[in-house]
């Protein structure tokens, strides 16, 4: 929506916060349609997100900005940002072979049920060009040749910045990044995996729940970091299953949870819901 404004923000935890963003807005021609906000007590740390709009005496987006950063953001040390919701974000895929979270986003981009911009999708596999080709989503092969994951990731590097990504989305990419490429996407690269991890890891990891007789089975979304598969968590569901579920039915039922997780996810993060705090996040629903 144009005239249509983010602003999150964190920061130590003191009296007068709300009341100075609010006063700054209103001074500004800014109007609130939605405000969240939390006080970490572990951490000291406050967190806020505020949607607004500007109206005709408004300074404008720009000099807006640059004066709630000379302002307020300097007077209470705040990490913060504003973001035009007019802006759709690039988002770029990096996938193998499985096809389900790829699938599920593409069509959610399609429907516009997901307002990004997919500038291409990158694989190490061929096997799901034919399904971009059907999205009209470039497709990318990089792939690892000969062992050799430095080049292979060089190469991968090179084509998300040409494509001026903004976010990258693993939906089931099935390689190990680099601390270098974790370090560039820091909070803005998400990941899906089934929630047994670290319980059942390796190859099978539905059939070895199944030989544990497990109970509740699911997927977790987090942000990447150099720890695998334990970076800050942004959404998490779980189905309950029992005796009766075969090996195939807890893989089927997986799957439908690693779809709903990640879309979940990215729609959090590109509507600026998300706030890292430490190992774990802030998420204004």
């Amino acid at each position: 929506m144009s005239n249509h404004y983010i602003l999150t923000l964190s920061c130590h935890d003191v009296a007068g916060i709300v009341a100075a963003v609010a006063g700054f807005l209103t001074e500004n021609d800014g109007f609130i349609i939605e405000s969240a906000q939390f006080g970490d007590p572990s951490t000291g740390r406050f967190f806020m997100r505020s949607e607004f709009v500007l109206g005709e005496y408004s300074c404008g987006y720009k000099a807006l900005k640059q004066k709630f950063g000379v302002g307020v953001a300097h007077h209470f040390g705040m990490e913060w940002q504003i973001a035009d919701t007019s802006i759709k974000p690039r988002v770029v895929i990096l996938v193998s072979k499985y096809r389900h979270c790829l699938n599920d986003l593409l069509h959610r981009y399609s429907t516009g049920a997901l307002p990004i911009e997919i500038p291409c999708v990158i694989s190490n596999h061929e096997d799901l060009r034919e399904l971009c080709t059907w999205y009209k989503i470039p497709f990318i092969y990089v792939p690892v040749v000969k062992g050799d994951k430095q080049t292979q990731e060089a190469k991968v590097w090179e084509h998300l910045e040409q494509a001026q990504a903004e976010v990258v989305v693993l939906a089931r990419y099935m390689q190990v990044l680099s601390p270098m490429l974790v370090s560039n996407m820091a909070g803005r690269c998400i990941n899906i995996h089934h929630s047994f991890l670290p319980s059942f890891k390796g190859a099978r990891p539905y059939h070895q729940a199944y030989a544990r007789g497990v109970k509740l089975i699911g997927a977790t979304a987090h942000y990447v970091t150099n720890a695998l598969d334990e970076g800050p968590i942004i959404e998490q569901e779980v189905v309950r299953v029992d005796h009766s579920n075969s090996p195939e039915a807890l893989v089927a039922l997986g799957r439908d949870s690693e779809c709903l997780v990640l879309a979940r996810a990215l729609k959090y993060h590109i509507e600026h819901r998300v706030l890292v705090n430490g190992n774990k996040t802030v998420v204004f629903r």
